[in-house]
């Protein structure tokens, strides 16, 4: 599918996790219009990137997007979020669909905006250390 236009501006905090989403669907999505991915807590684009494609997303980085192709086994891996407290928890949601263990480092920053993430998880019955 595709995401452009006035819906990159409705949802430009959610897509950390809609790549998470995006390896696991099948076909291709593509996300264009979204350069302010860019300047955002961190270059998200570049970020996603660069820490899917750890997990073996096959994931292809955009000047104003990416394209993701799917579905993708994930496997686990040392990723980082960057400081960006969105990337942390798609970080962490990727980590619990992938293969083997998924360290995410930099995570205290989730608590600036969902302190409850990690015992959410933990209720849903998810293995989250940290």
């Amino acid at each position: 599918g595709y995401v452009a236009g006035d819906l990159v501006v409705r949802m430009i905090d959610e897509f950390p996790i809609l790549a998470v989403a995006a390896t696991q669907a099948e076909g291709e999505t593509i996300v264009r219009d979204a350069g302010e991915l860019r300047v955002k807590e961190s270059d998200r684009i570049a970020a996603v990137a660069a820490e899917l494609r750890r997990m073996g997303a096959r994931i292809e980085e955009r000047p104003d997007g990416f394209v993701i192709a799917g579905p993708t086994p994930l496997r686990g891996a040392v990723v980082d979020s960057h400081g960006d407290h969105r990337l942390a928890m798609a970080l962490v949601v990727a980590g619990l669909v992938a293969r083997g263990e998924t360290v995410v480092t930099g995570c205290e920053v989730i608590g600036d905006s969902f302190p409850g993430f990690v015992p959410m998880l933990r209720q849903l019955g998810a293995e989250v250390v940290g």
